[in-house]
């Protein structure tokens, strides 16, 4: 068996970016949580409040010899805008930052590598403004935003955001999908 490893990412709210990684073969585990901010510890609300400088994220588990890094975080970049600071649709504030979380110098190269290959291409036509940061103060959220969509698909939010978001996710990486 080969050796797992650990992204933490930023993208918007983490019951989208679950939903989808939980679907990724080499997935080993998805966990929702709060990191890079200077709060211990904190609640949803305090997150929500702003005043924690933490961002909502998840922190995935992986088998690189099932799924890439690379292809983590193209999926990564598929299901949220790189773009908008500190907002993702109307989700406002600094909890809702794209982030990349690093662990390792080869991660922080591997998603480096990455950002300057999509600001050359200009995919979004606009600059990226994902922050790349090495992890800091990660810290699981609450129970009840663990595995959100599996327990609560038909919930107002799940419809319009998440739902798409893993359809748009099985068309582009039907290949990465799990069975």
């Amino acid at each position: 068996m080969s050796e797992r490893q650990t992204w933490v990412l930023g993208a918007g709210c983490f019951w989208c970016a679950e939903s989808v990684f939980k679907q990724v073969r080499g997935v080993i585990d998805v966990e929702s949580g709060y990191s890079n901010g200077q709060a211990a510890q904190p609640s949803y609300e305090d997150v929500c409040s702003g005043r924690t400088g933490c961002n909502e994220v998840v922190k995935l588990v992986y088998d690189p010899q099932q799924v890439s890094t690379r292809e983590l975080l193209e999926i990564f970049f598929l299901i949220h805008d790189p773009t908008t600071p500190n907002r993702q649709g109307n989700d406002i504030g600094t909890q809702y930052r794209s982030g990349i979380y690093f662990g390792t110098p080869e991660q922080q190269q591997a998603a480096q590598a990455l950002l300057d290959e999509l600001a050359r291409s200009n995919t979004w036509g606009a600059p990226i403004v994902t922050e790349l940061l090495a992890l800091a103060h990660y810290w699981p959220a609450e129970a009840y935003h663990q595995d959100f969509f599996e327990r609560h698909p038909n919930h107002g939010y799940c419809r319009a955001v998440v739902a798409p978001k893993l359809a748009q996710f099985r068309q582009v990486f039907a290949r990465l999908a799990r069975n």
